[in-house]
C-alpha cells in the first residue's frame, strides 16, 4: 500500500499537504502513510479514497482493480436499472470487450 498514496497523488497532482489538508491532519502523516510507518484509520482511508478519486478496496490492496469514482458512479446507476435492462447492458458491454480485446490480438 505504501506506494499507492504517492502515485495517486502524483496522478492527480497533489501534494502530500494538500492530501493532508483534505483529511485535517499533516503532511508528515502522509509520508508515514506512503512508507507504510503507519496505517491511516478506517475514517482517513474513506477520505483518502474519496480524494484520490479511487476505491477503499483498491486503496488497501483488495483488488488490483483501479476503478476511479467514475466508473464506480456508472456501476451504481446501473445497479438502479430494472434487471432486464441490466442484463441488456451488460450483454452489450460484455459483446464491446470481447470486440475490443480480438481487435487489439
Amino acid at each position: 500500500m505504501a506506494n499507492v498514496y504517492w502515485k495517486q497523488e502524483k496522478k492527480k497532482g497533489l501534494s502530500q499537504e494538500e492530501l493532508a489538508n483534505s483529511i485535517n491532519t499533516k503532511a508528515p502523516v502522509i509520508g508515514r502513510y506512503e512508507r507504510d510507518e503507519m496505517k491511516p484509520s478506517i475514517e482517513a482511508a474513506a477520505k483518502i479514497a474519496d480524494m484520490l478519486e479511487v476505491s477503499l478496496d483498491w486503496l488497501v490492496g483488495n483488488t488490483d482493480a483501479e476503478l476511479n469514482k467514475k466508473n464506480i458512479k456508472r456501476l451504481l446507476d446501473i445497479e438502479k436499472l430494472p434487471e432486464h435492462d441490466q442484463l441488456n447492458i451488460f450483454y452489450t458491454l460484455d459483446n464491446l470487450i470481447k470486440a475490443a480485446k480480438i481487435s487489439m490480438m
